[in-house]
C-alpha cells in the first residue's frame, strides 16, 4: 500500500466556460476537507457564483480565490466538470493532471489537444469498479435521466414544435407514450419520472436479467421489451416522446435509430438523446446547448443538449463532489501514479498520459495508437 504523501497538493477548480454551464467541480465542503488534509485549494474567481457558492464561501472553508491564469498554471491536479472547450487547449501543458468529465471518443479534436500537450487526462465517466458500476457517471447519469422526461414534455407542447400532448393525458383522453431505450441508470430514472407524468412508459433493453431487476423495482408499471432493430422500428411508431439512453462506457453510442426510423414516427413526436455526450444513439443527433436546444429532422423535434445536468447545477454541483471528493483525495494524499496503482476503479479513469492513449475505446473512435496503462506510466517516468 502506498504510503501516506506529506507534501501538500496543490489542487486548482476552475470556472467552467462551456455555454450554459454553472456547475462547479467542487463545493465549499468539499475544498475544505481537502484544506484539512493539509492541501493547498485554488478556486478560480466566481467559479461557484453559479452553484450558488461565493468566493467567501470558499476561503472560510480555508481555500484561496485566483484568476484563470493563476489556477490553470498554478495547479499540479485540475478539477473541472466539462471537458475542456477550444479556447482551453492552450492551458493544457505537461506535468498537469485534468480531472473532468472528458467524453472524447466523440471529440476528436480534444483527444489530439490532450495528447499533444503531455498532461495526464482522467475521466469521471471511465472510472469503474469491477463489478461493471462507474460511480462518476451515475448521479449525473440519474439527473439527466430525470430530467429528460421533464424536456420531452415541454417540447411536446404545440408552441415549442411539438404535437401538442399533455403525457399524463387527463380523464378520457388517453396519455402520451415514452419509450426509453435503454434500462440502466439514466433509462430507469427517465422511467421514474415518466410515470410520475402520468405517461405510458415502454423501457427497451438487451439484459434479460436486467429487464428482471426493473420489473421488480417498477411494480410491473411499465412495459419491457427486448431491444432489437426491429423492435426500435416498431415501438417508434407508437412514441410520443423518445429517450435515448444507451451508454457503452468510453465509447461511442451506437447508432439505434436510423433517419429512417425517424421518417416513420409521429409528426411533432420528440426524442431527448442522452447519450449525445458520447456522440448519440440516433444518426439524426447533433449536440446542441441550453440555450439552443433543439432541432427538427423528419418532423422528428430533436432536443440534444450535452450537459444536460448543468440546468440544475445546485443539485449537480452537490451531487457530483459527493462522489469524486473519495478520489481527489486519494490522488492528493498518495500523488497520481501511487493512486492509480492502489485503485483499479481509477486507473479505468485514465485516458490520456504523457502523450499516449490508454483508454482503447478512444483510440480506436480517432485511429490512435493504443498504449495499456501500465506502459504509458512507465514511459512517462523515464
Amino acid at each position: 500500500m502506498p504510503l501516506y504523501r506529506p507534501a501538500a497538493m496543490h489542487i486548482g477548480v476552475a470556472k467552467e466556460i462551456k455555454a450554459q454551464e454553472y456547475r462547479v467541480a467542487l463545493t465549499p465542503a468539499g475544498a475544505r476537507e481537502l484544506v484539512q488534509r493539509g492541501h493547498a485549494v485554488l478556486v478560480e474567481e466566481g467559479a461557484g457564483l453559479g452553484s450558488a457558492f461565493s468566493d467567501a464561501a470558499y476561503e472560510r472553508a480555508g481555500a484561496s480565490i485566483g484568476s484563470v491564469e493563476d489556477v490553470w498554471e498554478r495547479s499540479e491536479l485540475l478539477l473541472k466538470v466539462k471537458e475542456p472547450i477550444a479556447v482551453e487547449y492552450t492551458r493544457l501543458r505537461a506535468g498537469l493532471t485534468l480531472f473532468t468529465y472528458l467524453h472524447i471518443a466523440a471529440d476528436e479534436p480534444l483527444t489530439r489537444a490532450l495528447v499533444d500537450s503531455g498532461i495526464t487526462a482522467i475521466a469521471y465517466e471511465t472510472v469503474g469498479t469491477a463489478g461493471g458500476a462507474l460511480p462518476l457517471l451515475a448521479p449525473m447519469s440519474e439527473i439527466a435521466g430525470r430530467l429528460a422526461p421533464q424536456a420531452g414534455a415541454h417540447h411536446l407542447e404545440k408552441p415549442k414544435g411539438g404535437r401538442g400532448l399533455l403525457l399524463g393525458g387527463v380523464a378520457g383522453v388517453a396519455q402520451g407514450r415514452v419509450v426509453v431505450i435503454g434500462g440502466g441508470i439514466v433509462g430507469y430514472n427517465a422511467a421514474v419520472i415518466a410515470l410520475g407524468l402520468g405517461a405510458h412508459v415502454t423501457i427497451l433493453e438487451r439484459s434479460v436479467d436486467r429487464m428482471r431487476h426493473l420489473e421488480e423495482i417498477l411494480s410491473g408499471r411499465v412495459s419491457l421489451l427486448m431491444s432489437s432493430s426491429l423492435q426500435v422500428e416498431e415501438s417508434l411508431k407508437e412514441a410520443d416522446l423518445v429517450i435515448g439512453a444507451v451508454l457503452i462506457p468510453g465509447a461511442l453510442a451506437p447508432k439505434l435509430v436510423t433517419r429512417e426510423m425517424l421518417a416513420g414516427m409521429k409528426e411533432g413526436s420528440v426524442l431527448v438523446d442522452v447519450a449525445i455526450d458520447q456522440g448519440g444513439c440516433a444518426e439524426t443527433s447533433r449536440a446542441t446547448t441550453h440555450d439552443d436546444p433543439v432541432y427538427t429532422v423528419e418532423g422528428v423535434v430533436h432536443y440534444c443538449v450535452t450537459n444536460m445536468p448543468g440546468a440544475v447545477p445546485i443539485t449537480s454541483t452537490r451531487a457530483l463532489t459527493n462522489v469524486t471528493l473519495p478520489y481527489v483525495e486519494a490522488i492528493a494524499d498518495f500523488a497520481v501514479v501511487d493512486a492509480i496503482h492502489h485503485d483499479p476503479a481509477l486507473a479505468q479513469g485514465v485516458n490520456v498520459v504523457g502523450g499516449r492513449v490508454t483508454y482503447e475505446a478512444v483510440a480506436e473512435a480517432h485511429g490512435l495508437p493504443y498504449t495499456p496503462l501500465g506502459d504509458a506510466l512507465a514511459a512517462h517516468a523515464l
